[in-house]
């Protein structure tokens, strides 16, 4: 069996060993740009998480994310275009979560619910700033949260076939999402490989509500 153990001079992982050195040059700027572009989204989640959307300044977000003012313009050149970021991210991450949720092994209701506590990922941070946005004159913040809420319904429909409980089950994850949040409040997520990721939190009760609600399900379906 080969060993995965890669030289230090091996190429990196997906660059070919014919490209010229300009070209690796621009890889790992292009790589660079996007490790900023996320850390300047992630400052200004956690800005409007903790203090709101009026203490967001480009300033407060460039502090926050440790670049220039002129380094946050580089990557988003309004305020708007910071919003327009984060939601577009968001959106990506519910996404991901809604096709981990599909595959899950253990069932898409059960996933759902047993998921519904905050659990200090990049999506949970991405999720609380986007509702923070759609308190305030930001209606593409009130378009995103629809466009997640509606894949995760539509993932529940497929998985028990009835629309009315399944907004029932979408409706009971986010009254535990929204209990999680407000007993625990804001906290910087740590960061996770790139990816879906399955988000690792079960909210106490989990088994016997899934049980509950399987019950439920059933029932319908006699």
């Amino acid at each position: 069996m080969a060993s995965s153990t890669r030289p230090a001079d091996a190429d990196p992982p997906g660059i070919r060993p014919a490209v010229t050195t300009a070209a690796r040059r621009h890889a790992v700027s292009h790589a660079r740009a996007g490790a900023t572009r996320d850390r300047i989204l992630d400052a200004f989640a956690r800005t409007l998480v903790e203090q709101g959307e009026r203490a967001a300044t480009l300033d407060a977000v460039a502090a926050a994310a440790q670049v220039s003012k002129g380094g946050l313009l580089y990557h988003f050149g309004s305020k708007m275009a910071l919003v327009d970021g984060l939601l577009a991210r968001m959106v990506e991450l519910a996404l991901a979560d809604v096709a981990v949720m599909r595959a899950a092994p253990e069932g898409a209701v059960a996933y759902l619910i047993r998921t519904s506590a905050i659990s200090d990922t990049p999506f949970d941070l991405d999720y609380l700033a986007a509702t923070r946005l759609a308190e305030g004159p930001f209606p593409q913040a009130r378009v995103a949260l629809t466009k997640a809420h509606e894949a995760w319904l539509a993932a529940t429909v497929e998985a028990v076939g009835d629309p009315v409980l399944a907004r029932a089950i979408v409706l009971v994850s986010d009254g535990l999402y929204l209990e999680a949040a407000t007993r625990r409040g804001p906290r910087t997520p740590a960061p996770t490989p790139d990816g879906p990721q399955e988000r690792p939190t079960s909210p106490a009760g989990a088994a016997e509500l899934v049980a509950l609600l399987e019950s439920v399900i059933a029932s319908r379906r006699a």
